[in-house]
């Protein structure tokens, strides 16, 4: 989603330079983005401060001698690393008293910006000007030989269509879709003629096995066995994604693939599969969206009331074939 923010800047500035730092998950992601010219691994967690660590990386990184970072995420911790690297233009939202840390600090008005990627491309803009709209939605590049040789490697069938899903989140279980409803949903599109395969990563192995196991082996189990740049060139083969909102999604979505969006305790009008081609599913209950990673009530009816048949009766809007 900071994709369209890249290639605004790059609107901007003609002669622009731009690195990313980035947790390793992401670094094949920007791979494929030719906006981005260097990625910087950020080690650092969720929840981890390690002061003098982010004090030697920023130390490190001010030989890049940058001129300017943007902030993305609102935490304290990620101002850290700029103001240690001495980058004299420090953009960001005002966020967990980062007065100091940041000196060009936006304030955010949620009601302007409902989205998360019209958050991000508003930091492209000089402060107080709007964001400049439409934003473009984000876009992957594939190869086709790395499309065969990742399908060759893992010795997948590739002469069926391909439905994908992508069962897991990384937010928690009030995100995910149940099982049992991918594994009927799996059945049905087994019987209409197509192969299904799980993406994820080795946290969604078990749901995956557990998918795999409930549909009959009718879904190919692949959550754990890519890299996020297999995934990519796999996901670049399906005729469809159905997937929880995840990172996955928005990689779907970037791919061009159409996708059936599925929404629990999540919004899709904060974070939408950026695609002409998205069909979002939501039972829209009154208790939803929570944002919570665990139902508070603990029915989780957001997703165990969305049935198999309403995600289907949504992928006939792309697959006219199906019965």
């Amino acid at each position: 989603m900071a994709q369209p923010l890249y290639q605004r800047l790059h609107e901007r500035y003609p002669q622009l330079e731009l690195h990313v730092f980035a947790p390793g998950w992401t670094l094949p992601l920007l791979a494929r983005m030719p906006e981005v010219a260097k990625a910087h691994l950020n080690p650092f967690g969720h929840g981890a401060l390690r002061l003098r660590e982010r004090w030697k990386v920023g130390r490190t990184t001010a030989a890049e001698k940058f001129d300017q970072v943007i902030v993305l995420p609102n935490s304290l911790k990620s101002a850290l690393v700029p103001l240690f690297a001495s980058i004299p233009l420090r953009t960001g939202f005002i966020g967990e008293a980062r007065y100091g840390l940041l000196n060009d600090t936006r304030e955010l008005d949620e009601h302007e910006l409902p989205m998360m990627v019209e958050r991000f491309c508003a930091l492209a803009e000089d402060k107080r000007h709007p964001v400049k709209r439409p934003i473009p939605y984000p876009h992957l590049t594939v190869s086709e030989l790395a499309q065969q040789q990742t399908a060759q490697s893992l010795k997948l069938d590739v002469s069926r269509p391909v439905i994908g899903f992508c069962p897991g989140a990384e937010y928690g279980p009030a995100k995910r879709w149940y099982t049992r409803h991918f594994a009927q949903l799996a059945q049905r599109f087994s019987q209409a003629g197509y192969a299904v395969w799980l993406f994820g990563s080795a946290k969604d192995a078990t749901i995956g096995t557990e998918i795999a196991n409930l549909s009959n082996g009718t879904a190919i189990n692949l959550c754990g066995k890519t890299g996020l740049e297999q995934a990519i060139d796999l996901l670049s083969l399906v005729k469809l994604a159905v997937c929880n909102d995840s990172g996955l999604m928005h990689v779907a979505a970037a791919l061009g693939k159409p996708l059936v969006a599925l929404y629990g305790s999540s919004s899709p009008d904060f974070t939408p599969p950026l695609s002409d081609q998205a069909a979002v599913v939501s039972l829209n209950l009154d208790c939803s969206p929570c944002f919570e990673r665990n139902c508070p009530y603990g029915h989780t009816n957001c997703l165990e009331q969305l049935l198999p048949d309403m995600a289907w009766q949504a992928a006939k809007r792309f697959l006219p074939d199906l019965n």
